[in-house]
Order: C-alpha cells, then structure tokens, then sequence
C-alpha cells in the first residue's frame, strides 16, 4: 500500500541531525491510518520523533486481517518518484500493475521491489478471489540525488537467500546480512530482513556498527535488546551496534531495518520524495494533468486525486543528539 492519506502534510526527512551517533533503544508507536473499506494500517514512518532509518523512509504494517468477505486492498493508480517501494507478505496476495506494463502478484516472502526514479505509477489489490487473511509491510527507500531521475522500473523476486541458526532464520530482503546478499537492486548501503524466531529462542544477529538501526515487530513475542516490541511498533536502535541480542517468548516474526545515515534531507510529500516545495508542487501538478507519470492499464477504477499541497514551503529543523 501507499499513503493515500488526504491529509497529507509535507515533512523534511534525513540529514545528519537526525541520526543518533550511538546505541539507543527508542520505542516507536504506531499512527493508525485507514486506507479504503477494509484496512487499517499501523504507520511508523515517519513518525514524530523518527523521521528515517538510513534511507528507509516509510513504513506501513497491516494486518492479519481477515478479508474473506471483503474487497482486501484495493488501492487505486496513483504516482511516486525518486524511491522505491518495497511490498513485503507474511499472508495472503497482492496484485500489482504499474505504468512500465508490469503485472505481478507478489505472494508471501517474495520480494516486489518497484524504483520510482523520476516517475512511475502503479495500483495494488488484492486478487480476485483472494485468500482469507492479509498480513504485511509496505516500505519506501528513499533514492539519493545521483540516482533519483532513473528510469522507472520494477523487480519480482520469489526465492530470496537467508541466515540461519539455532531458532532463527532470516530471510535477506534487500542489501546484505552476515555475508548474504539479496538480488533485489539497491541505491545507497542498506539492509532490510525478515526474521523468523521459534519459542525459547535466544540469538545474536551480526550488525554493522556504521549502520543505524530499527526492528518492527510483525507477531508474537519478543525481546529486542532485552526491550518487549509487541506486533505493529518499532524499536528505533541507533548506530554502533556490532551486534543485536534477540530473545523469543513466543513464535515470533521481525523485521530489522538498517543503513547508513541518509545525509541528504529530503523533502517528502504524499506519495512522493524530493528535495523542494517546488518540486512536489511540479509533480503534484503533472499528476493531476495527466502527464509525466504514465498510464497504468487493467485496473477498473479511475486514478487517486492528489491532496492540496500546503502553500508555505516547509522550514528544515534538524535534530542533533
């Protein structure tokens, strides 16, 4: 999913000042955002007191909802430009079409990795008929300026690598961990993997200690740095880690998010990332005439309205700690 809020408000996201130099453990709650009939998201990106985690920009989680006499995710053509989204299952199927012609239904553990770059636009829903629960996270990846104007592109990757130990797997979504690599293309040093916990478990993931760092909490219970992260929040960890010490209550599921501090400050805007107030103006002007963002085929329904954009350029206020 996307933001289809229709409040949207524009935020000033990365830059140095924002990161925190050292280990933290900083509990995030979630904002609670309904998209359509039938499903609820918990969003924690940006949120008031964290803004990005290396070049992750954005995070939705959603589910398990039980969509067997609902529509399930039914999110109109709507445009993004200079990020990738990220569309990430642990149930049910999402049905994706965007305006370079792809097609795709992403499924449970497999990877849609779709790159904006300077314009793209795309749909999701569920398929029809569709499985009884949905469950999962929608990311963004902000792209730096070298690589923001790229053409639009979009990758599907059902077998992705993981890491294994004792009670754990973990599947590589995006950038590397412990030496293995996911195939999925990325712009600036990243990770993002899905981790699997059994009851009784008790292990220590290898980090970065360059990176700054996240876990969201997808189900079950567990311990992150012996902090308690229910499903649907997020423990922000900072940088300095060498190493992550996970504990498991419950069959449990995580995902850890990380990268290098994203130094450029970003502006961003409903479905969109810049670097101005004119620039999401200008995009926000091309999306709704119709130009710039292509056209995207198969969907019944007409494409998403842009929300008003805020007529005052937002000020940047950095954070330094």
């Amino acid at each position: 999913m996307s933001n289809l809020d229709r409040q949207a408000t524009l935020s000033v996201c990365g830059g140095r000042g924002f990161v925190v130099a050292e280990p933290v453990r900083e509990l995030l709650s979630p904002r609670r955002v309904q998209l359509g009939e039938s499903t609820e998201v918990r969003r924690l990106l940006p949120n008031l007191g964290r803004r990005m985690v290396g070049a992750w920009a954005f995070v939705d989680h959603y589910g398990p909802d039980d969509i067997a006499d609902e529509p399930g995710m039914q999110v109109p053509p709507h445009p993004h430009m200079g990020l990738q989204t990220v569309s990430w299952l642990h149930e049910g199927e999402v049905l994706h079409r965007d305006s370079t012609g792809a097609l795709a239904t992403i499924r449970p553990r497999e990877l849609g990795l779709m790159t904006s770059g300077r314009a793209i636009s795309h749909s999701e829903e569920s398929p029809r008929p569709h499985a009884r629960f949905l469950h999962g996270a929608q990311l963004w990846v902000a792209l730096p300026a070298e690589h923001r104007g790229i053409e639009p592109h979009f990758q599907h990757h059902t077998e992705l690598p993981e890491v294994t130990g004792a009670g754990l797997s973990a599947t590589v979504i995006l950038g590397s961990l412990d030496g293995t690599a996911s195939p999925g293309t990325t712009y600036t040093p990243l990770v993002g993997a899905d981790i699997t916990l059994t009851r009784g478990a008790e292990a220590r993931l290898p980090l970065d200690p360059d990176f700054e760092y996240a876990v969201l909490s997808m189900s079950g219970e567990a311990h992150v740095d012996g902090v308690p992260v229910l499903p649907g929040s997020m423990l922000y960890l900072g940088c300095g880690r060498s190493e992550l010490p996970l504990r498991a209550d419950s069959d449990a599921g995580l995902l850890l998010l990380g990268g290098e501090p994203f130094g450029e400050e970003i502006v961003m805007f409903w479905n969109w990332i810049g670097r101005s107030h004119e620039e999401v103006a200008q995009a926000r002007e091309d999306w709704m005439n119709g130009t710039r963002f292509g056209e995207v085929k198969g969907y019944d329904g007409p494409p998403l309205p842009a929300p008003e954009l805020p007529a005052t350029p937002l000020k940047a206020r950095g954070r330094v700690r």
